[in-house]
């Protein structure tokens, strides 16, 4: 069985002929009403709009001859007035029984039509044949206020679900309708959906970029805080990636298209954010149980109800169709059915906002349960790419001379520890020459001859052939003690230096580590590194539980005797060796800059690249669950409460007298709940980590 994605209602895929299509993923609906509101939600509130402005008025003078001018004809002039608004205003309810009929199935429109249906057709008789009913009674007021006010709360509810989904709308806005098309010297406007892969397209500065592309001519500052969540503009040159739906900032860029339509990260993004929002969580398991059987126990409650009430405790014809009203219009499952999905809705859109990209719901329901934490370290805590820390003088050389030679004598090595040697060199501009001649000796170092003539030697204690000195020899074992790898740098046969490399903690990696700790999760960092680096690592950031020079099975197999001892371990981690462990966690967080099969093997996806984000994950599932929960409590406790009341519970203490206005607030109630559960999960837009 499938749910219908705006109501919450169960409904038979195989009988229904009610379905929609929309990024290759399809969708069921219980009624006509419900597919229009998907479908075309502004036509869906015009409707709406057109119906509360007929339906308002009328049942206004409805009310006023019922209660104030009883003159001659009122009881004709109610009937016309009662049948527009029933037949309509509340059209809607009507079609939704027919859609039911042919799904062979119940909706809550079914209630809605039934009950007004039940007054008004009551009223009518009694309006037309008096004789039928000599103890009169009509109820075209009961019938009128119920359908304006269900109208109403539906109103209100669609506003409140437009406020909910405002985070796809943002995304989705941020696709451009048009886009610059390079042809040789001519430059041409066309649509979005007529570019291709492999097109040049020019952007202007102030524009977004169209679609996900590679720079090929150009240099720019490129502001991505709508796709990461970062604040500071990009720089992006020939050769860098830009992402669609990004705003170009300072210069022209011309850029190639890589991926267009639904390959794009944006429409990729929307496709999650939406797909979380109508996904199942385990908990709505009983909620979707109950409302499969909950219209026609209900239709079944209120005929027992009004017959019991009628032939056993002595009522009019009249009070038993109310009371047959009451129970059907207090028991609409609307509330029931949207208590997940519209927490859902509003979670998914505030991750996608925080830079969080959650799959499914069952992801958010996992997050909320996790107790342990299972870290990786390269790219995931740390850059992924070892920088320079630090540069120790042993000589009468400053620091600035130190890194300088270093850097004429890395400027033709390929080597990963050379690249940022150079690259310091750049930012501190610092002029290094290419030298004269140079050689490598693998696993040693490399000597060069600049164009002064000096020999400069870069690399380990081997490449040097001899023991150092007991100054130089401690401050190398101190820098390898906290894990970073140390060169050796000599000028004609003399140490003039020391430079230290180390893949160096990311800048939140601290304070998601405190983070998580403090909110009672266990964490354990398990790397493929080795243990000096590992221990280093975990020494700066507070981490007792590490286990080094892991493989990926060693990994699993560490998450796993977790999972054995009771926990719910959620892992984070960014390489291909990570996919294994993330697969094999229960929620699986992948670092949206890592590969992409790691992103594809996460539940939950952190694109700004931030370890932060994980625990901010946690913490909004843990929200997301508990809105989830407090709407199905209101739900279920609404209907267990109110439909006894409304089938008579309260008659001992109040009389029958109370029927007088019970169906009005029947229908007051009704509106009102579904409002509250949507009002009560936009309060998760609110959210901010403790």
């Amino acid at each position: 069985m499938a749910t219908d994605p705006v109501c919450g209602m169960y409904v038979d895929e195989k009988s229904t002929e009610l379905d929609s299509v929309r990024e290759g993923r399809k969708y069921y609906f219980c009624s006509t009403s419900c597919k229009l509101q998907f479908d075309k939600p502004e036509l869906e509130m015009r409707t709406l709009r057109r119906a509360l402005i007929v339906s308002w008025p009328l049942t206004a003078i409805v009310a006023m001859l019922t209660y104030v001018l009883h003159v001659g004809y009122s009881g004709y002039a109610m009937l016309a007035l009662a049948s527009i608004v029933q037949f309509y205003a509340g059209q809607r309810f009507y079609a939704g029984i027919i859609d039911a009929v042919k799904n062979r199935s119940a909706n809550m429109d079914t209630l809605i039509a039934i009950g007004t249906s039940a007054a008004w057709m009551y009223s009518t008789v009694v309006v037309l044949f008096p004789a039928a009913f000599p103890t009169g009674g009509i109820y075209f007021d009961t019938s009128t206020i119920i359908i304006s006010l269900i109208l109403t709360g539906t109103y209100m509810q669609r506003i409140a679900e437009e406020r909910a989904s405002n985070a796809v709308s943002a995304l989705v806005a941020m696709q451009p309708k048009t886009a610059h098309l390079v042809k040789g010297s001519r430059i041409t406007d066309v649509q979005i959906e007529r570019i291709r892969e492999g097109d040049v397209l020019l952007v202007r500065p102030g524009e977004r970029i169209p679609t996900d592309s590679v720079v090929v001519e150009g240099e720019s500052s490129v502001d991505e805080s709508m796709i990461t969540g970062e604040s500071i503009p990009v720089t992006k040159r020939k050769g860098d990636k830009v992402i669609g739906g990004t705003i170009n900032s300072t210069s022209s860029l011309r850029i190639k298209a890589t991926k267009v339509g639904e390959d794009t990260a944006l429409a990729q993004i929307v496709r999650i954010v939406r797909d979380a929002a109508s996904s199942k969580v385990p908990i709505q398991k009983l909620a979707d149980t109950v409302s499969s059987y909950f219209v026609p126990t209900v239709v079944l409650i209120g005929v027992v109800a009004a017959l019991a009430w009628y032939f056993v405790g002595g009522v009019g014809l009249n009070v038993a169709l109310l009371i047959f009203v009451s129970v059907l219009i207090i028991a609409c499952p609307c509330a029931l059915g949207i208590a997940t999905p519209a927490a859902l809705l509003v979670s998914s859109g505030k991750a996608a906002k925080e830079g969080i990209l959650v799959k499914s719901g069952e992801s958010l329901q996992t997050a909320s349960r996790v107790d342990a934490v299972v870290l990786d370290k390269t790219g995931t805590l740390t850059k992924g790419k070892p920088e320079v820390t630090d540069i120790v003088t042993l000589s009468t050389y400053s620091e600035k001379q130190v890194l300088g030679l270093a850097a004429v004598a890395e400027m033709n090595s390929e080597h990963v520890l050379g690249r940022s040697i150079v690259g310091r060199a750049g930012k501190e501009r610092i002029r290094a020459e290419f030298p004269k001649r140079f050689s490598y000796k693998q696993g040693f170092g490399i000597t060069a001859i600049d164009k002064g003539g000096r020999k400069i030697m870069v690399g380990n204690r081997e490449l040097f052939g001899k023991e150092l000195p007991d100054g130089p020899e401690r401050r190398l074992q101190k820098l390898e003690a906290d894990g970073k790898t140390t060169l050796i740098v000599g000028v004609d046969g003399k140490i003039i230096g020391l430079i230290a490399l180390a893949d160096v903690l990311k800048d939140d990696s601290r304070k998601a580590i405190e983070a998580l700790q403090g909110s009672g999760k266990e964490v354990w960092l398990v790397t493929g590194d080795n243990e000096r680096v590992a221990k280093a690592v975990a020494r700066q950031l507070g981490i007792k539980n590490v286990i080094a020079q892991s493989k990926p099975e060693q990994k699993m197999e560490k998450i796993a005797e977790l999972q054995r001892s009771g926990k719910v371990v959620a892992m984070v981690g960014d390489g291909v060796n990570d996919a294994p462990a993330l697969t094999k966690a229960d929620l699986g967080i992948a670092i949206g800059a890592g590969t992409e099969v790691a992103v594809q093997a996460g539940g939950i996806i952190l694109i700004r690249n931030s370890i932060y984000d994980a625990y901010v994950a946690l913490e909004l599932g843990k929200r997301t669950m508990s809105k989830i929960r407090q709407n199905l409590f209101w739900a279920f406790g609404y209907n267990a409460i109110l439909i006894p009341v409304a089938a008579g519970a309260l008659i001992p203490l109040f009389t029958i007298s109370i029927y007088s206005f019970l169906p009005l607030l029947a229908a007051f109630a009704m509106a009102f709940s579904s409002v509250t559960v949507v009002t009560n999960s936009l309060l998760l837009a609110r959210f901010r980590p403790r």
